[in-house]
């Protein structure tokens, strides 16, 4: 049986997704959530073996709850149901570790069979996404950026100060500057503008 957490910010979705979920004897609903803390809670709780969950949520984005799931249990398999086919949110929540990425139209023998597979650790994709990362270059490992220059980069984009940054992420100044070169290096940019635009069109950051 396929322990399952459903992450959705409409009471009214959850309701639907649990009596599909629940009609089946293959899997058993362990948890429902409406906002990414609440998610990694009754994560933390019940241990699920699949988590299906929307990308935009009150509190922690969609991007975030996936890397947070993951640091949490590296086991769990991720499975994105939401309205948006957005090629920069689709290549994030790739990249943070989903499994899979389906659209809500999804029919409902479709999205037990695609949960059923993610489960088993193989990756779902609705024909929209999959068309969305086929053309989709691959980054060379040195270009690829380290969680924490990541962290660094998203701030940047928000305006923060490279004093804000050390203080938010309770490091030096001289460390945020260094992390600064490196992604610049990486990302073949001159400075912050240029790197969060080039960033926006790798799919690192999503709008």
């Amino acid at each position: 049986m396929i322990r399952l957490i459903i992450v959705d910010d409409h009471p009214i979705v959850r309701d639907g997704l649990r009596g599909i979920f629940d009609s089946d004897p293959a899997f058993s609903v362990v948890g429902e959530a409406g906002d990414g803390a609440e998610a990694l809670t009754i994560a933390a709780q019940h241990q699920p073996d699949a988590v299906l969950l929307d990308l935009r949520m009150p509190g922690l984005s969609g991007a975030d709850l996936i890397r947070a799931l993951r640091a949490q249990q590296p086991a769990v398999r991720i499975l994105v149901l939401t309205t948006f086919d957005d090629d920069a949110e689709i290549h994030t929540a790739i990249d943070e570790g989903a499994t899979g990425y389906l659209l809500k139209d999804t029919p409902r023998t479709e999205l037990r069979r695609a949960v059923e597979a993610t489960a088993r650790g193989e990756s779902v994709l609705s024909p929209t996404v999959a068309h969305a990362l086929t053309g989709r270059k691959a980054v060379p490992e040195h270009q690829k950026l380290s969680p924490r220059e990541l962290e660094v980069l998203t701030l940047v984009a928000r305006g923060t100060t490279s004093r804000e940054i050390a203080a938010q992420l309770f490091i030096t100044e001289a460390t945020v500057k260094t992390h600064l070169l490196h992604l610049y290096a990486k990302l073949e940019a001159k400075d912050r503008a240029a790197a969060v635009a080039i960033a926006y069109q790798r799919g690192l950051l999503a709008f």
